[in-house]
């Protein structure tokens, strides 16, 4: 694959007196603030848990201003400054028209709005700490050669701006590459990124391991659940993979019924043992449904107990006491209805009836656990 070579001409920021205010730094009579001669926590409005440490540090109070009244000016509530002074109080001694709005103006050439911004440092504060030519940028550069545009590199950063605080030349790219040397195409690779972003930035070594363990399991690389299956494998040590076997096998699965679950649904190797077994539990207490029905249908495992499942179960019950149905749905049908389709079937024309104990708008909303 080859990656597109981008300039970014983000160091474009002229020095600008008005984007720093200066301020007067107060100091009360109280006899601790005469001795420690510094700013007073009310002056900042930092919390007291945090005051300490960031003033521990300071020396420039006229650096120390000009940097809050440039991040309150830029969008950051003072919470969201003090999460950044709390990680790193030297921040405070940054220069701020070399080192702090450089970066920012990152971020607002990307199309980003302020409170986004905010959100996104506030967040990731290893941002400002980190060589803008040395990571940010070959990292944005990088990001825009695999995913293909601004836009796409704005919407992966709205989910996790970690990757601007890592080596993606010695992780992603790599990884990327391995996974396409394995048949995996390119458009699953994006959509894998988008999804779970920590995936394909674990070290090289560690995506070979788990290839190998799919391989084992008798994925097909040619599935599109193959690069599921490796994400899946990813996310849990040896010690944990075993639980999860277990976990399935005390819950009745025999060892094929194990293979061929996570060759065709990856995704519930992924779902907490606590869950898989409150999954089973509600769906064998119905009486409606049986063991061989949640194998056959694994992504049951996968629905939301309290926002899914019990609702609709509750309505099926209610439904089935008064007469109102013949038969309950194969749980095939209950997994497959839409939540707009289920509740035009099953709830819509017995208002009366249900309407009480079913949350139209959530179900409408369709929020899935997978």
């Amino acid at each position: 694959m080859v990656f597109i070579q981008i300039h970014i001409n983000f160091f474009q920021v002229t020095k600008n007196p008005s984007f720093v205010c200066k301020c007067h730094v107060f100091f009360s009579a109280s006899r601790r603030e005469q001795q420690t001669n510094t700013p007073s926590i009310s002056k900042r409005q930092f919390s007291l848990q945090a005051a300490p440490r960031v003033e521990s540090v300071l020396k420039s109070p006229e650096k120390s201003d000009s940097l809050l009244s440039f991040l309150k000016e830029t969008g950051f509530s003072t919470s969201q400054s003090e999460k950044i002074l709390k990680y790193r109080p030297r921040f405070q001694s940054a220069s701020l028209e070399n080192s702090i709005m450089p970066k920012i103006k990152i971020f607002q050439d990307l199309g980003f709005p302020a409170d986004e911004i905010a959100k996104l440092i506030s967040t990731y504060p290893t941002i400002l700490h980190s060589s803008a030519n040395n990571r940010v940028i070959p990292s944005l550069s990088i990001l825009k050669g695999i995913l293909g545009s601004d836009e796409g590199v704005g919407k992966l950063l709205r989910t996790s701006g970690s990757f601007l605080t890592k080596d993606l030349g010695k992780t992603l790219i790599p990884n990327v590459k391995f996974l396409e040397n394995c048949g995996i195409q390119m458009d699953q690779i994006i959509k894998v990124i988008y999804s779970y972003p920590r995936f394909l930035v674990h070290k090289p070594e560690i995506i070979r391991k788990c290839v190998v363990k799919a391989d084992e399991m008798g994925v097909n690389r040619s599935s599109r659940m193959f690069i599921y299956a490796v994400r899946v494998v990813s996310s849990m040590n040896e010690e944990s993979w075993e639980l999860k076997l277990q976990t399935f096998r005390d819950m009745g699965f025999s060892e094929y019924d194990i293979l061929r679950v996570f060759r065709t649904s990856p995704v519930v190797f992924g779902v907490s043992e606590k869950k898989l077994k409150k999954v089973k539990e509600v769906l064998l207490a119905t009486g409606k449904y049986d063991m061989p029905c949640i194998v056959n249908h694994p992504l049951s495992l996968c629905c939301s107990v309290e926002n899914r499942l019990k609702p609709r179960l509750r309505v099926l019950e209610i439904l089935e006491s008064k007469n109102l149905i013949a038969n309950w749905p194969s749980l095939a049908t209950l997994l497959t209805l839409s939540s707009k389709r289920f509740f035009e079937k099953f709830v819509s024309p017995y208002l009366d009836e249900v309407g009480g104990i079913y949350n139209a708008k959530s179900e409408v909303n369709d929020k899935r656990d997978y």
